[in-house]
């Protein structure tokens, strides 16, 4: 049976991990007859966010403790990542892969991602064992895979340019499409940069884990 790890990035699409995404993917890993176990890095939220009214929040919340609640507590810090026990990597969205994983959300182009987060998809790299990531997540992307590596963030334009300008190639995808980069061995999808309803993102999320699972 294949494993599938899966970094988090806390809980809530405005500070955290997309909720939908991350239990659609654990959802699929299932469905396709692997197994999951979760990961988050042990370091505070750049921030706050209240989900009712958009609106930052005083106080300070643990990325690892946010995700233990998607996880149901199967979760450890990404550090404990060992690569030779596992099949393959996903990383969900959510405005957390960009302010807390890395801050590509502060700083665009010029961001930096957390060394913890990039020893453990840079071992999956090395190892040639694919790779997944979903909606925002791409634009980790660049970061491990270096120059010439495609993704998709969907179709928006600043995003793109972005990812290009880290050395990436940006493909256009629709929301229930996936771009496969071969070579890399490196999938992404869409899922809520353009997705309206949970349907519309389970499309392209349940592709994506089918495929990864596939060539695991």
């Amino acid at each position: 049976m294949k494993k599938i790890a899966v970094i988090l990035s806390g809980s809530g699409v405005y500070d955290g991990s997309e909720i939908h995404e991350a239990v659609l993917a654990l959802y699929a890993i299932e469905k396709a007859g692997a197994t999951w176990h979760c990961f988050a890095p042990n370091i505070n939220q750049l921030h706050v966010i209240n989900h009712l009214t958009g609106e930052e929040m005083d106080g300070t919340r643990n990325v690892l403790v946010e995700s233990a609640r998607i996880a149901r507590g199967h979760i450890d810090d990404v550090t404990r990542l060992n690569v030779d026990e596992y099949d393959a990597l996903l990383l969900p969205g959510g405005f957390g892969a960009a302010k807390n994983l890395t801050d590509f959300a502060v700083s665009g182009a010029e961001c930096s991602i957390n060394t913890h987060v990039a020893q453990a998809c840079r071992a999956f790299a090395h190892a040639s064992k694919p790779a997944g990531y979903l909606c925002i997540a791409p634009t980790i992307i660049p970061l491990i895979y270096g120059q010439g590596v495609e993704g998709t963030i969907g179709h928006d334009d600043a995003i793109a340019a972005a990812f290009s300008q880290m050395g990436g190639e940006h493909v256009n995808c629709q929301v229930d499409e996936i771009h496969f980069d071969e070579r890399h061995k490196v999938l992404s999808t869409p899922a809520y940069m353009l997705a309206e309803n949970i349907s519309q993102a389970a499309s392209g999320i349940e592709k994506l884990v089918d495929k990864l699972i596939e060539i695991a």
